[in-house]
């Protein structure tokens, strides 16, 4: 696992867009939108579509999820992204927009994204887990 420190503004063939939507798949505010021009589809709320994988934050009528059900979504993510090292994932900052969380909140759900070389988390994520699990980078 590593950070990313820019914006992501292009993708390779075998790198993923990883995202915050909702589960009715309606991708119209912030990186959801954004995810739109990498294949995201609409009415696909949640796991890959094209080059991107979608995670929900918020239910099908747009209201925030809680954080027990965030991890549900963020361990079947871990999950794939361990099946598929063929893939790279970048991960935005899901959640810490429009659902309303802070990095401190979200971060500690991908703990044991760490020793996966394919995930790379924001640098705000990062330090969120280092308070977590110090000396794990």
């Amino acid at each position: 696992m590593s950070r990313i420190t820019t914006l992501i503004t292009s993708l390779n063939a075998e790198e993923v867009f990883v995202f915050g939507s909702n589960e009715a798949g309606r991708h119209g505010k912030g990186a959801a939108k954004m995810a739109l021009k990498w294949g995201a589809k609409r009415g696909v709320g949640y796991g890959l579509s094209g080059q991107t994988y979608a995670i929900p934050t918020k239910d099908a009528k747009v209201i925030t999820l809680s954080l027990n059900n965030i991890r549900k979504h963020v361990t079947q993510f871990i999950e794939f992204a361990h099946k598929h090292k063929n893939l790279t994932f970048f991960v935005t900052e899901i959640g810490c927009g429009l659902a309303g969380y802070a990095p401190k909140d979200i971060a500690p759900l991908f703990l044991d994204a760490i020793n996966l070389e394919n995930v790379h988390l924001p640098e705000s994520f990062f330090k969120e887990l280092e308070k977590h699990k110090p000396g794990f980078l």
